[in-house]
């Protein structure tokens, strides 16, 4: 699951000329569900996004209040191209997603599990699968990614380093491992 969380002073989700939500001073999470999450990321996520600390505190602490300690609003709106890829062209790909079903329903319960370690009447909801307009007005802007499954890192020791030579071209020579000698004066061993 991924979301991207803005610190708002406002924000509202219209359908077809209709307002359907809106939250005063708080966030605004954009969520998306892909097609490999399970019931465990969307409570994980719920978690997160309310712990997520965007305010400073009473001291002018940075980073140190989330959400519920301001007493702030939340509006979650659904949103899978979050999870869209353009690495075969320019064409987003939306295969990381998952099917509308088990989107909605994910979804739902990351939604619900918000609410319930909340509060009902300070989070509020989009319109799955909806052509939604959004509006908001940043405060910051403060904008956050997080992922429930972030992409694995490569073992480091599979990295070759650059050596520092060059070929008979001009490019440089990113084979083998790098050694490198120091000779330290007898002096300084003593």
């Amino acid at each position: 699951m991924k979301t991207v969380i803005q610190r708002v002073k406002s924000a509202s989700v219209t359908v077809d000329g209709q307002l359907i939500s809106s939250i005063a001073k708080g966030i605004l999470v954009f969520a998306a569900v892909g097609k490999d999450d399970t019931l465990k990321e969307a409570e994980s996520m719920a978690g997160k996004v309310l712990k997520l600390k965007l305010w400073e505190d009473d001291q002018g602490g940075k980073w140190k209040k989330n959400v519920q300690e301001i007493n702030g609003e939340v509006l979650c709106v659904s949103q899978f191209t979050l999870l869209a890829s353009t690495k075969k062209g320019n064409k987003p790909d939306f295969h990381k997603s998952a099917p509308a079903v088990k989107g909605k329903e994910l979804y739902d319960h990351f939604f619900a599990r918000v609410r319930s370690q909340y509060r009902e009447d300070r989070v509020k909801d989009g319109v799955f699968q909806a052509m939604m307009d959004v509006e908001l007005i940043n405060d910051g802007p403060v904008t956050i990614e997080i992922e429930t499954n972030p992409p694995e890192t490569k073992n480091p020791t599979e990295f070759t380093p650059f050596d520092g030579s060059l070929d008979d071209s001009g490019t440089f020579n990113h084979s083998g491992p790098l050694h490198k000698t120091f000779d330290m004066p007898a002096s300084l061993l003593e």
